[in-house]
């Protein structure tokens, strides 16, 4: 039973968007020349989202938390912060997407900040969201939301970034509650390894190269891998088992073991690495969700794949979810969520 002065915080609703353009299997092979079945079988791509052209990253992000919103009772006007995850390639540089995001959902009272942490973002947010929460009895209610079109930033034709052709577009949005009665967050760990911050970048899109018209021209405006003995040798060594760290350090903060785990939310990765997490984890692929239809979205496949779990019948009231996630540079995480009704001693 949680003691009189406990603090909890639930996730009340998930939303989503996807553009209703579509690059098939059948389209990457040809634009990329790998066999189909590479394309299918080993890279786990079946079709991906892309942006169409009014399909802007926050804009994305606002229709998500627009559809967040549509499933709860919650008025934007109760919101007192909004994380924005809506990625770095966005609407125009220099600028503050979260507040943007706050003003178009009518979240008047809030204000609103950008996090960061590449595919890991929604794990981070979600740990800095109920930290708040708990830290701050002023907020009560948080949005996190972001929009992610980073495929156009994926070359086909370049072979060293096959594991980013799975890239594509969309949006995801929650809405956490203080002291909600349902799918409460627990425990969080993170990880960083910066030995390899700088193996996957855009080569001119910065200080040290401008993205001028020759820079463009010359494709260095694109994800590139620019260090691939080092990364591969590195990444390989030690990416599955910082997964399972982190997992083990949330589990042990939430009280849980490896044996309660019912639910695992992934990022997407190549279906060998998925199937080893799930044998690993000792679940079904029946305990997860592979979306192979609508592509990587980054940080938003931990919410879509909330969405999807629910909508299939695989997430289920009283489940242990474990949401893993990493992003380049590189960052590992996993966050522990009690699906459904749960013990709350208040509510707002």
């Amino acid at each position: 039973m949680n003691s009189p002065d406990h603090v909890s915080v639930g996730i009340v609703s998930a939303g989503m968007y996807l553009p209703e353009r579509v690059l098939t299997a059948t389209d990457i092979a040809e634009q990329s020349g790998l066999p189909e079945w590479v394309v299918r079988e080993k890279l786990g791509i079946n079709q991906k989202r892309m942006a169409g052209p009014g399909d802007h990253p926050n804009q994305m992000a606002i229709w998500a938390a627009q559809d967040c919103l549509s499933k709860c009772d919650i008025p934007p006007e109760e919101i007192d912060v909004v994380l924005c995850t809506t990625e770095e390639w966005k609407e125009y540089i220099n600028w503050t997407a979260g507040i943007d995001l706050a003003y178009e959902i009518g979240a008047t009272q809030a204000w609103g900040m950008d996090l960061h942490m590449r595919c890991c973002t929604t794990i981070s947010a979600l740990k800095i969201a109920e930290d708040m929460m708990i830290a701050d009895p002023d907020i009560n209610t948080v949005l996190i939301g972001g929009g992610y079109r980073v495929g156009d930033l994926v070359n086909l034709k370049n072979d060293r970034i096959t594991f980013a052709f799975n890239i594509g577009a969309g949006a995801g949005a929650l809405l956490l509650r203080k002291n909600w009665p349902r799918n409460h967050l627990l425990g969080t760990h993170l990880i960083t390894d910066g030995s390899m911050s700088k193996h996957v970048v855009v080569p001119a899109s910065g200080t040290i190269q401008f993205p001028t018209d020759e820079a463009v021209a010359k494709g260095l405006f694109y994800l590139d891998l620019v260090e691939p003995e080092a990364m591969k040798s590195r990444l390989n060594a030690v990416s599955i088992d910082n997964w399972m760290h982190c997992i083990d350090q949330a589990l042990r903060k939430s009280g849980y073991t490896w044996a309660d785990l019912d639910f695992l939310n992934m990022v997407l990765i190549k279906p060998s690495a998925y199937r080893e997490m799930l044998q690993r984890l000792g679940l079904t692929e029946e305990q997860g969700v592979y979306n192979a239809d609508y592509g990587h979205l980054g940080e938003q496949d931990s919410i879509i794949n909330i969405i999807e779990g629910v909508r299939q019948g695989r997430l289920k009231d009283g489940d242990l979810m474990i949401i893993v996630a990493a992003g380049i540079g590189y960052v590992w995480g996993a966050t522990c969520v009690k699906w459904g009704p749960c013990e709350t001693e208040q509510q707002l």
